[in-house]
């Protein structure tokens, strides 16, 4: 029998439901994703680390979960919310139900949420502290004692802990992924696209990777504040100064842009879910796009460098997408071309750096 339990939020909005995941309290920043699938690679992307997801699509989990489809070695959000959870799935690859799933991870789960009603409230009103509680009595005193997300450098409580090779290819030039929450499709992609892939810790410094011999570096995705983590701007001067070839992608884009003199700053809602249309400058064409972000570059802080152009914005609210540098062979992109299970219009890119690195 599943347990009553509540969605509280920070400015006292509350929503009824029952349990269908691990059974304790959690806190985090309540968010929504609008994708109509793909919640297994949602709930393992590290950029969700610290947050409370709930999908837009009224129903999730009826085509439970597998051991393939994760971006990740666990269960990263803090929690999750639905309007109606399948406890019936069916899928040929399906090895356990999501609800399941999220006991054995130990992530609460809350269903029979109005989520129509939570996201048109969190559109409103922005993205705040919330959590899932089994008990009324001092929720909110723990919820409002719960830390913001500006200003929390998650990056690093998500990376790898040592060095280690993805992919390893006679010949091939080798990648630098400098892992700030990093998904695992973007390594199979980098590797697809022709790299020896070699992953480093998020405060692992330039000098070490060139001793390694890397022809190119990475800035991956990952969760929390892109402002504090001051040493990825170090690294992005070393970038600089190095001349080497460098692709960021979501935080590594909004590293890429602090260290080119930018500023970012933190959106009313952010970004989330399979369905962002991408303005592409350089090709004059519309990218649908996945996007899983709550940060944003701040466009006019980029017009104080002469070396650096704007190559893409979102056209839902003409956030900058997509950067591009005059004079050196470095990229970065706000959306995500390596999405799982799609849409797969950017996934080009991965091909196009990889050809900026061969070919110069």
């Amino acid at each position: 029998m599943s347990k009553q339990c509540f969605l509280l939020l920070e400015d006292g909005t509350e929503f009824e439901g029952k349990s269908f995941g691990y059974e304790a309290d959690t806190m985090g920043e309540a968010v929504f994703n609008t994708s109509m699938s793909g919640y297994q690679e949602i709930l393992t992307d590290p950029s969700y680390k610290g947050q409370i997801v709930a999908m837009t699509y009224p129903m999730i989990g009826n085509y439970g979960v597998n051991e393939e489809d994760v971006e990740s070695e666990k269960v990263q959000v803090a929690g999750f919310i639905v309007k109606e959870y399948s406890k019936t799935y069916s899928n040929f690859r399906a090895t356990s139900s999501l609800g399941d799933y999220l006991k054995k991870n130990k992530i609460p789960a809350i269903e029979g949420v109005d989520t129509r009603k939570l996201t048109r409230h969190i559109r409103d009103k922005g993205a705040m502290r919330s959590g899932i509680f089994f008990e009324r009595k001092g929720a909110m005193e723990k919820l409002l004692a719960h830390p913001l997300m500006e200003g929390l450098d998650l990056a690093s409580g998500v990376s790898c802990a040592a060095a280690y090779d993805y992919t390893e290819k006679e010949k091939a030039p080798r990648v630098a992924v400098f892992d700030f929450g990093v998904k695992r499709n973007i390594l199979h992609l980098l590797g697809e696209a022709g790299f020896s892939v070699r992953v480093y810790p998020a405060k692992t410094q330039l000098k070490t990777a060139i001793k390694d011999g890397i022809s190119a570096v990475f800035l991956s995705n990952g969760p929390g504040d892109p402002d504090a983590i001051d040493y990825a701007r170090d690294l992005v001067h070393d970038i600089v100064k190095e001349k080497i070839p460098t692709l960021g992608i979501c935080l590594g884009h909004q590293i890429m842009a602090l260290g080119l003199g930018g500023k970012t700053y933190k959106l009313k809602f952010g970004h989330r879910g399979g369905n962002q249309p991408v303005k592409n400058f350089l090709t004059n064409k519309i990218e649908i796009s996945s996007q899983n972000h709550g940060f944003a570059v701040d466009m006019d802080s980029m017009k104080d460098n002469p070396d650096v152009e704007i190559t893409h914005i979102n056209l839902n609210d003409n956030t900058v997408e997509g950067l591009r540098h005059k004079k050196l062979p470095i990229l970065s992109v706000q959306h995500h071309p390596e999405a799982s299970p799609g849409p797969h219009d950017s996934q080009y890119l991965f091909a196009q750096f990889y050809d900026m690195v061969v070919k110069g």
